[in-house]
């Protein structure tokens, strides 16, 4: 299913690159969503990226996470846990691609003039359901700094939220967020007693 989705998300991205009018059908516009009520905004802003570079590096993220939160979701399958690990892969990513944006869809439903793409609150919340399962695995801050999952969690959610308060960067900081925050407590809604694997994780070393 990441595959699937990095292959579609990429021709979808790639053709709106150079089609400027479907790439203002499928953005983000809070304003229009809300009085205009184009709701399928809040997923197809997601198969949108502002450029190469953008598209690139969520789609290496994506697979990176999605590939190893597949296999997880296959091992709770393997357990009687869920039925699908299919279907619940595609429920995490896109749950999360339409919560990331609420905030923002309430934050900015009167400016005509906002607009936001990309993939990165869905992307967030992979990465979060990994951190979930995987606490203490090794990821790298800046691409070079091994540290603990647990700990570039905590400094993701802080840098967000840091920078959401800043503004002026023209990155959705709020959908980050709150991307991170559904994927790692989406497990606890499969299953409640999923969090003594992350507690055991977390401090059996």
């Amino acid at each position: 299913m990441t595959i699937f989705i990095i292959i579609v998300t990429s021709l979808i991205s790639i053709v709106a690159f150079g089609n400027r009018e479907l790439f203002e059908k499928l953005q983000l516009n809070p304003y229009k969503v809300y009085h205009k009520k184009e709701w399928y905004r809040l997923i197809s802003h997601g198969f949108l990226h502002a450029d190469w570079v953008h598209l690139i590096i969520n789609m290496i993220v994506l697979l990176s996470f999605g590939s190893a939160v597949e296999n997880i979701f296959k091992q709770l399958a393997a357990n009687g846990i869920i039925k699908s690990p299919v279907l619940v892969f595609v429920l995490l990513y896109f749950i999360s691609m339409i919560a990331a944006t609420l905030t923002t869809v309430v934050k900015q439903k009167d400016n005509a003039w906002y607009n936001s793409v990309g993939a990165s609150g869905a992307v967030s919340a992979i990465i979060f359901t990994s951190i979930f399962f995987q606490p203490l695995a090794r990821l790298y801050l800046f691409a070079v700094i091994p540290i603990p999952g647990i700990v570039f969690g905590v400094l993701y959610l802080g840098y967000s939220h840091y920078m959401s308060k800043k503004g002026g960067d023209n990155i959705n900081h709020d959908a980050h967020f709150i991307g991170a925050v559904v994927g790692f407590i989406f497990p606890l809604f499969i299953d409640p007693s999923l969090i003594h694997v992350f507690l055991n994780q977390l401090f059996n070393f």
